[in-house]
């Protein structure tokens, strides 16, 4: 994917972090506006309307989880979180709440460029997701409108849940998933405790999807988060 006018919104309130952000986005091709506060960030993502919007949870005077309500409510922006929380409560909270991915402080540019661009990626695909859709990824096929999974050229019997728990992965493909998200997906609300279920089916979606289900490649585990589908042939 091509970064040109890509536009990026940094809502972070370090200036030299701000800075170090900046001009590393800038290198890369990006289009870059900065907000110091969440109202101030509300602002620019409404006036901006960005491609992408980067934010620090600790803000002076919002918390960055309130902004990603607020901003939820009438925008699918993809949103990756900066934070220097690091505790697997937290990350679990931003993505349920809504965020595209979370990366804790202090991290690399390589890294937060990478998924940069997967979470754009991600953003074209969703809109243009229809019935005809097919995804592939190394020697995983999924033709969304025949309900047809094939490995290796061969099909895959699924169950129903098993085919709910698949395409929910590959609609977000690329992203993590957590549990409590995938439980009310798959299940509905009145199940997102039971996460037994899922733990089962991801197992059994590893034994007939991946070469070696003990160290998958396909459906992989986001340690104490969730799961994450890689991302599909580019």
């Amino acid at each position: 994917m091509t970064t040109s006018c890509r536009c990026i919104l940094i809502v972070e309130d370090d200036p030299p972090l701000r800075r170090f952000l900046r001009m590393g986005l800038k290198a890369q091709g990006f289009f870059v506006h900065e907000a110091e506060t969440g109202q101030r960030g509300l602002i620019e993502a409404g006036n901006r309307k960005p491609d992408l919007i980067l934010l620090d949870l600790g803000l002076p005077d919002l918390d960055g989880m309130d902004l990603i309500k607020v901003i939820r409510k009438w925008s699918k922006v993809p949103i990756i979180v900066l934070s220097a929380r690091s505790h697997e409560s937290q990350k679990v909270d931003a993505l349920d709440a809504v965020a595209d991915d979370y990366l804790t402080k202090p991290f690399s540019l390589n890294e937060l460029v990478a998924r940069i661009r997967e979470a754009l990626r991600h953003a074209v695909q969703g809109n243009a997701i229809s019935t005809d859709a097919f995804f592939s990824c190394g020697r995983l096929r999924v033709d969304l409108e025949r309900r047809i999974v094939t490995v290796d050229g061969q099909a895959v019997h699924l169950t129903p849940i098993q085919y709910r728990l698949l395409t929910v992965l590959v609609k977000n493909s690329g992203m993590v998933m957590t549990q409590r998200q995938l439980m009310r997906a798959v299940w509905g609300p009145s199940y997102t405790e039971s996460v037994h279920y899922l733990r089962i089916y991801m197992s059994q979606l590893r034994q007939k999807l991946e070469i070696d289900p003990a160290n998958p490649r396909l459906l992989l585990t986001e340690s104490g988060v969730g799961y994450r589908l890689a991302g599909p042939d580019s």
